[in-house]
Parts: structure tokens; C-alpha cells; sequence
């Protein structure tokens, strides 16, 4: 009987940190393209 309970409890545990990773990734990438553009637009007179 809890051999079903634990294998969902850690199949949403394993989606959840996969989201959070994820989604951790795509902002720290959108971040670090509008540090680099704006690094390009001061640097240049």
C-alpha cells in the first residue's frame, strides 16, 4: 500500500525540483542577455 504512496511522492517531488530548475535557467539566461546588451550599449560611444 505505500509502495504506491512513496513512488508519487517522489515522482512529484521530482517534478517539481525540475520545474524550479528550469524555469531558474530560462530567467538567469534572460538575465544575463539584458546585462550583456546593456554591457554593449554603454561600452560604445
Amino acid at each position: 500500500m505505500y509502495k504506491w504512496l512513496w513512488g508519487m511522492l517522489v515522482t512529484a517531488c521530482l517534478i517539481w525540483y525540475s520545474t524550479i530548475t528550469v524555469y531558474v535557467a530560462v530567467r538567469g539566461l534572460v538575465d544575463i542577455r539584458a546585462m550583456l546588451r546593456r554591457i554593449r550599449s554603454t561600452a560604445q560611444p
